[in-house]
C-alpha cells in the first residue's frame, strides 16, 4: 500500500489506517529498511582517516614524491546503523585529521542519508578557514562516503542516485608519466597488451627542454600505440615554476594536432585564465584543465569565459560527487565536457565511474597505472573487457569492497574499522 502523504510503498500512515478502518481491514505491511532509516534517520557516528603510504607512485613533480609520502587519505564515515561509507581525499592524513577535528562539531549526529545538504553545510560554516585547500579536500572525502552510504541504504548504485545510468561501462585511459623518447614504447606497449585503447602521457621532460624533445616524445608514443588508439598529452603546467608561456602552448598545440592528439591538458599555469581562453580559440586540439580548482564557484569564470573544451574536476579535491555533478551540469551549459581527473585511489576511481554513468558525454575516466592504491585496494580487481572498457559497478553505493588487509599494509593501521 502507498501512503498518499509521502508516496512511500509499504509505510503505515494515517491515511492508510483510515482507509483500512473504512473497509474493515488492518494494514500489516512493515516498513522496509530504507523506510525505517528515512523515518528514524541514519546518523553519522564517527569519521576516521587513513593515510596511504609505502607505495606512493611518482607524480612527475619538480620535488618528486617518495614511496613513504602520504598524498592520498581514505575516509570512512561510520553510522549508528552499522553502515560504513568510503571516501578519498587528495591530501596528507595529518591535514585531514586536523580538518576532521575542526569539522566534528558540525558533522557529528548529522543525517548520513543527505550528502549534498551535509557537505554544503560543512562548506558554508567553514568559510572563515579559507575556501578550498585541506578543509575542502576533506569535505570531498566525506561527501563521497555519504553518497556511498546513501547507495547502500537504498540498494542503488550511486550513479542512479546522481540522476540515472547512461551507460554500464566506460573507456578508461591509461595515465602515465612521460619518459625519454626511446623509453616510451616500453612503457606503453605492456599497457596496450593489457587491453587499454586510450592513453595519456604527461609531465616528465615535456616542456622542460626544447621543441624537438617534445615532438620526439609524442611521436614515439603515437608510433607505439598506433593510430587506432586515443592519445592525450598533459604538459603538467601546474608544476612548480612552470617555465613556458602562451606562445609555447600555441606552437605545441599545432604540433600535437599533427599526431591527432585527443586533448592538450594543463598547457598553461593554473591561474592564466585569459591565456587559456585565447589558446582554446586558436588551438586545433581541444584544451583540458581544471584539476587544481576546488569548489564549483571557482569553475564558473573559467567555463563562462570558454577556457576549456574539457573540464577536469577531481572529486577527491573539489568537494566530492556533489560538487562534481554541479560542475558537470555547468560544463554542459557552457559548451564543455566533463572528464574527471582521477590521479588518486581506487575509491576515487569508483566515484568517477559512477559519475561517468550519470552523464551522457562523460565517456572516459582516468586510470592511474602502476599504482597499488588503485590496483590492490579493493577485493575485486578492476578488469578490462575485450573492447578495453571498464564495467561500472551496479552494486549498491560505490559498488566496491575495500580490502582491509591491503588497507592495513598501506596505512599501518590495524583493525581500522573496529
Amino acid at each position: 500500500m502507498v501512503c498518499a502523504a509521502d508516496g512511500i510503498p509499504g509505510v503505515v500512515c494515517a491515511n492508510n489506517l483510515k482507509f483500512a478502518a473504512s473497509v474493515g481491514k488492518t494494514v500489516l505491511s512493515a516498513p522496509t529498511p530504507f523506510e525505517r532509516r528515512k523515518s528514524v534517520g541514519m546518523k553519522i557516528r564517527e569519521i576516521r582517516a587513513a593515510g596511504l603510504r609505502g607505495r606512493t607512485p611518482k607524480g612527475g613533480w619538480t620535488i618528486e614524491s617518495q614511496p613513504q609520502d602520504c598524498i592520498h587519505t581514505l575516509i570512512a564515515v561510520l553510522t549508528d546503523d552499522g553502515v560504513t561509507g568510503w571516501g578519498s581525499a587528495f591530501t596528507n592524513d595529518d591535514l585531514v585529521r586536523g580538518a576532521l577535528a575542526v569539522l566534528r562539531p558540525l558533522y557529528q549526529g548529522q543525517n548520513a542519508l543527505e550528502p549534498e545538504r551535509v557537505s554544503e553545510m560543512l562548506r558554508q560554516n567553514t568559510f572563515w578557514l579559507g575556501r578550498g585547500g585541506s578543509i575542502t579536500h576533506t569535505i570531498s572525502g566525506i561527501d563521497i562516503a555519504l553518497w556511498d552510504i546513501l547507495g547502500q541504504a537504498t540498494g542503488q548504485p550511486v550513479g542512479r542516485l546522481l540522476g540515472g545510468r547512461y551507460r554500464d561501462r566506460v573507456r578508461p585511459y591509461a595515465s602515465l608519466l612521460m619518459q625519454e623518447p626511446d623509453r616510451m614504447a616500453g612503457e606503453l606497449l605492456p599497457l596496450k597488451e593489457q587491453g587499454f585503447r586510450a592513453f595519456k602521457v604527461g609531465w616528465g621532460p615535456f616542456g622542460r627542454r626544447d621543441a624537438a624533445m617534445d615532438e620526439a616524445i609524442v611521436r614515439a608514443a603515437r608510433e607505439a600505440i598506433g593510430g587506432e588508439c586515443l592519445l592525450m598529452v598533459d604538459a603538467g603546467a601546474s608544476d612548480a615554476f612552470w617555465p613556458r608561456d602562451y606562445k609555447w602552448a600555441l606552437r605545441t598545440a599545432e604540433m600535437l594536432a599533427e599526431y591527432e592528439v585527443t586533448w592538450f591538458e594543463e598547457p598553461l599555469p593554473p591561474d592564466a585564465l585569459e591565456d587559456y581562453v585565447a589558446l582554446r580559440r586558436q588551438s586545433r586540439v581541444p584544451i583540458a584543465g581544471g584539476e587544481v580548482l576546488t569548489r564549483r564557484q571557482s569553475f564558473q569564470p573559467w567555463l563562462r569565459a570558454g577556457a576549456f573544451d574539457i573540464v577536469q574536476p577531481d572529486a577527491t579535491k573539489v568537494g566530492g560527487l556533489s560538487e562534481s555533478r554541479r560542475i558537470a551540469w555547468m560544463a554542459e551549459e557552457n559548451g564543455a565536457r566533463m572528464i574527471p581527473h582521477g590521479w588518486n585511489t581506487a575509491v576515487g576511481l569508483a566515484a568517477d565511474l559512477q559519475l561517468a554513468s550519470a552523464f551522457s558525454n562523460t565517456d572516459l575516466v582516468e586510470y592511474l597505472t602502476g599504482s597499488a592504491f588503485i590496483d590492490e585496494l579493493v577485493k575485486d580487481p578492476w578488469k578490462l573487457d575485450a573492447q578495453g572498457m571498464l564495467a561500472i559497478p551496479e552494486k549498491p553505493g560505490l559498488g566496491i569492497t575495500i580490502d582491509l588487509q591491503a588497507l592495513e599494509e598501506f596505512t599501518g593501521l590495524k583493525a581500522f574499522l573496529d
